[in-house]
């Protein structure tokens, strides 16, 4: 006996039933309520994908009502497939428990998908339909049309599971699926014309023609299981018909909107799916129903550039089919047209992007549809292609992905073996993404995240089956397939649409067909390089030839391209990708870095494509590409290692013009570094001012020590020399482009003053001639120094003294706030220094000296603001921008800084934060003007890095503002967003300057 049961309890785990108690019971009574023998119900088991499932749902419908299930049980074939759809699909199961009846379709077995044709006739007939109305409606014909329409998902459902091929027939269940929506809508439009019956005549309801044209998916055939439906709906009046347009496009909407009521909203029998009309002329906020005249009028005016890469799945589907395929013949022109809009690969970029983005976090590694390597991977390279090639062949404009990818093969534009990989790949995702759908009948494109789950679902596919009698299949099996083809379907993604570039221009054979000159330039184009005759030089460049260097970069540049092309200059980064790889020759390290780090090389293209500041010193400093393969390399230097390099040079180096020289080269070098760094997004603006300022430091405290070596004769060294900085500069708040604000002093201590004068204007001359560097300015600019331009370029502490107590003006006081010691004598520095607090903090600041600050305050945002700018987008005059949160700041510190200690501070952030501390600004104010300077730092920053210039103006342009968005680590296409938060930031800053300045 005992030997007996532990037979039985093998032969249930043999057959993959897992809960072995369980399971003996079920079958002891579905044996019971049926008369079918163990043993049959057992080998009926070791056919399902979920055993366990498959018995309690079986079970379920025999409690309720033996008599179907014995009648399908009966017979070999009913039964091998009720075990294989109950065994695949709970929501079938839940099916039969409702319906035992329909148990009745699989008697005899189903040998062939339905048609279009007998699915439409038999769903009409549910409805009782006569001449395009039913008979029925309301929930009676709702819930008959959804029983009648599982029938035949039930007759899809039972040839899909059977298929000798699994994959091979994915294509025909789409097709067939697709069919049965047509058919469900055809219809659930048939019961809409009855509802209307006693709201409009018949007359009426027969003048109003409205075609369902299907988009997505359903246009393309390609329907999964639980799809939503994408629809538009075209309407338009009979010939001859006597109806006014408004009437007609009335009726259309309630025809349309109950159709969609008929197949989505709750009945007796659950919603088949949801009817989707969000991809009509303006979405949700559009009219549900317009005339074709109506849709051609927009999508010639306003439609963005998605809608019309949307309407290249359009088909019509059901109702008026001569309206649906003159809506179809009308917009197809308007697809190909697309490509050549201005924009059009910046918005397929966005939407891609948008798609990516809206991936849950906890979802990505999951997603069949939209994770990398998914079914959007193939679906949007083959539609690229196709708007690429198809606006001068028409023989690849196929709406369907896999008949699309038939006909570029045909054409040569995608090699054999690629397409036949990508197409295999592509059935196979489908076919998962079907199983897990069967599963409960509902839509889903996540891979189950459990082992159980997984198994379940390796057993459904039929992949792995041991046997015609045995299903098979384990959790690693299918995680292992997926993978795969994850990876393939990424690689080939990569392979078909940027390698094939290269088989243009270089002497070497690639799976896929070399394309000739006007296609390699089109699709250069189409990726957006705006120079694909000289992109395809430079790629020749690169790759021709057979040295390793060559094969190496052909190895690269494929996936280099991409990188590029998702870049905000794929042109100017793949020139200067061109002239880093010449300047670096044949240096061994520089291409195994880039093959063997997909970091660094990712990082390589984001940088040149996107800074042509950046590049432009990478050109100079090659050798730089080295520090992106280690995140210790991109660390910005301290300014004591900055400050030990640069005395080393000094100790090294005597003569004037090698020491500049060598001086420059570490500001370059270290300006480079920052400029990566933060471009990589591993620095705050904190971190970037702090090391500008540190490079600009050491810079100037060097060069000023090599120049006095120079110029200072030695009987004259007791004359004392001392550099103060100014503005941003004096703040440690340098961005890059920056120019350094000085005041140059000097002390002749025992020179003679006649000599010492023209001694510190040769000093000043050649510390100005020292750091002037054409790739990266290092203006000295000493403005702010008394009377300006009019004043001597360099003054000794006694005459600054004078000066200040005789004839200093209120702003000349003020910009002293900003002084720091920068280079020079320590004595003379920290005299200096004890003379301007005097200045600066007052013990008491008169009623005069803050009315004329508001005044010159006023007079700068007047005056000096360029003719012709947008004020708004002046990010250091205009409204809420830097002038206005710094003057703000300086004005407390003149007032208050002598009574509190901690507002006597040079730099912005900090006094900004002593006043709220102090209570002399509310913590929202504080908060409003730091967020506006921080910002207008960082755009200022960003600006100088995308274009290599210096400059004080938001760019109109919205691919400039687009490359500043993503320098400050906003999405692709996030230009308009960018502008909208600083215009927003600024203002409310405003409000806040405006609140307390004049108030104080």
């Amino acid at each position: 006996m005992s030997g007996g049961r532990v037979s039985a309890r093998s032969r249930l785990a043999g057959a993959g039933f897992t809960d072995v108690g369980d399971a003996t019971a079920a079958l002891d009574e579905l044996h019971e309520a049926t008369g079918i023998p163990r043993d049959e119900l057992i080998a009926g088991g070791a056919r399902s994908a979920d055993p366990d499932a498959a018995l309690r749902s079986i079970l379920d419908v025999a409690r309720r009502d033996p008599d179907p299930v014995r009648r399908v049980l009966e017979d070999a074939t009913s039964a091998r497939l009720l075990w294989r759809v109950v065994g695949a699909s709970v929501g079938f199961g839940e099916l039969f428990r409702r319906h035992p009846e329909v148990l009745g379709e699989l008697v005899g077995g189903v040998r062939t998908l339905p048609s279009l044709e007998a699915m439409t006739e038999r769903l009409l007939a549910s409805v009782k339909a006569e001449d395009g109305a039913s008979c029925a409606v309301g929930s009676d014909a709702w819930n008959a049309l959804r029983l009648a329409y599982r029938r035949e998902l039930l007759s899809i459902t039972a040839v899909d599971l059977s298929a000798a091929d699994p994959v091979e027939v994915v294509r025909a269940v789409s097709s067939a699926l697709s069919d049965a929506a047509s058919a469900a809508l055809e219809a659930s439009l048939a019961v809409a014309r009855a509802m209307l019956a006693d709201q409009f005549t018949a007359d009426e309801i027969d003048a109003t023609r409205l075609a369902i044209i299907g988009m997505g998916k359903a246009g393309a055939r390609e329907l999964n299981y639980v799809s939503d439906v994408d629809v538009i709906f075209v309407a338009g009046a009979a010939p001859g018909a006597e109806i006014s347009e408004e009437r007609m496009i009335d009726i259309a909407t309630r025809l349309a909107k109950h159709t969609m009521w008929g197949l989505s909203e709750f009945e007796t029998e659950p919603p088949l799916w949801e009817v989707d009309a969000n991809l009509r002329p303006e979405g949700k906020k559009g009219a549900l129903v317009r005339t074709l005249e109506s849709h051609l009028a927009y999508y010639e005016r306003w439609a963005d550039l998605w809608e019309f890469q949307a309407l290249l799945k359009a088909r019509e589907m059901a109702g008026d089919m001569e309206l649906g395929r003159a809506y179809v013949e009308r917009t197809r022109p308007l697809v190909w047209a697309s490509s050549e809009r201005d924009g059009f690969v910046d918005g397929v970029q966005a939407m891609r992007k948008r798609v990516n983005d809206n991936i849950p976090p906890e979802e990505a590694s999951r997603q069949l549809k939209l994770g990398p390597g998914g079914l959007r991977d193939v679906e949007f390279t083959v539609q690229l292609l196709q708007l690429v090639h198809g606006r001068s062949d028409e023989s690849v404009r196929a709406s369907g992905t896999l008949d699309a990818l038939e006909a570029l093969v045909e054409r040569g534009y995608i090699g054999r073996d690629d397409a036949a990989a990508f197409g295999t790949d592509y059935r196979i995702l489908r076919l998962l993404e079907h199983r897990i759908q069967l599963q409960q009948l509902r839509r889903t494109h996540l891979m189950p995240d459990d082992a159980d789950g997984r198994r379940v679902l390796a057993r459904s596919t039929g992949l792995f089956d041991v046997s015609e009698r045995v299903a098979g299949g384990l959790a690693s099996d299918i995680t292992a397939t997926w993978n795969r083809v994850r990876n393939e379907v990424r690689d080939i993604h990569v392979r078909l649409f940027y390698r094939p570039l290269l088989s243009a221009v270089a002497s070497t054979e690639y799976d896929s067909r070399s394309l000739t000159g006007s296609e390699a330039h089109d699709r250069l184009t189409a990726i957006g390089f705006r120079d694909p005759r000289g992109a395809l030089s430079h790629i020749a460049a690169l790759t021709k030839g057979v040295s390793r260097k060559k094969t190496v970069q052909r190895t690269l540049l494929p996936v280099m391209l991409r990188w590029f092309a998702e870049g905000v200059d794929p042109d100017y980064g793949l020139v200067a990708y061109r002239r880093i790889s010449e300047r670096l020759g044949d240096s061994p390290w520089f291409l195994r870095m880039l093959r063997d780090s997909t970091g660094a090389a990712e990082s390589l293209t984001m940088l040149l494509s996107g800074s042509r500041y950046v590049g432009e010193l990478m050109e100079w400093i090659p050798e730089s590409v080295a520090w992106l393969d280690s995140a210790e390399q991109l660390r910005p230097r301290a300014y004591e290692v900055l400050r030990h390099e640069a005395s080393a040079v000094l100790k090294r180096r005597t003569a004037l013009p090698e020491a500049a020289r060598r001086i420059r080269e570490i500001r370059r070098r270290e300006l480079l570094r920052t400029a990566m760094a933060s471009m990589t997004g591993s620095l705050s603006i904190k971190d970037v001012t702090t090391s500008l300022t540190a490079i600009t430091d050491v810079t100037i405290q060097s060069l000023l020590v090599a120049v006095r070596r120079e110029v200072v004769p030695a009987e004259h060294r007791d004359m004392q020399f001392a550099i103060i900085g100014m503005g941003r500069y004096g703040g440690a708040e340098v961005g890059f482009g920056s120019d350094a604000d000085v005041l140059f002093v000097y002390r002749p201590g025992t020179v003679d003053p006649q000599v010492a004068e023209p001694l510190a204007r040769k000093i000043v001359a050649q510390l100005r001639e020292q750091s002037d560097d054409a790739r990266v300015p290092l203006e000295l600019d000493a403005e702010l120094r008394p009377e300006g331009r009019k004043g001597p370029i360099a003054r000794t502490l006694d005459a600054y003294r004078s000066y200040y107590a005789r004839w200093s003006v209120s702003w000349e006081a003020q910009a002293l706030l900003r002084a720091r010691p920068v280079a020079g004598d320590d004595e003379l520095l920290e005299d200096v220094m004890a003379m301007v607090d005097d200045i600066r903090y007052p013990a008491h600041a008169t009623e005069s000296d803050v009315r004329e600050i508001k005044r010159i305050k006023a007079r700068v945002e007047s005056e000096r603001m360029p003719r012709g700018v947008d004020p708004a987008r002046h990010l250091k005059l205009g409204p809420g921008a830097l002038a206005d949160v710094e003057w703000l700041a300086q004005l407390m510190q003149m007032k208050y800084a002598h009574a509190i200690p901690d507002l006597r501070t040079p730099r912005t952030l900090h006094a900004l934060q002593a006043a709220y501390e102090h209570e002399l600004l509310g913590e929202e104010d504080a908060r409003q003007l730091g967020a506006a300077w921080r910002l207008a730092t960082r755009l200022r920053s960003a600006n100088t890095l995308l274009t290599g210039t210096t400059s004080d103006m938001l760019p109109t342009d919205n691919h400039a503002l687009d490359g500043i968005a993503r320098i400050l680590e906003h999405a692709p296409g996030s230009a308009r967003e960018l502008e909208e938060e600083w215009l927003r930031v600024a203002r409310r800053a405003r409000r806040t300057y405006e609140d307390v300045f004049y108030d104080l």
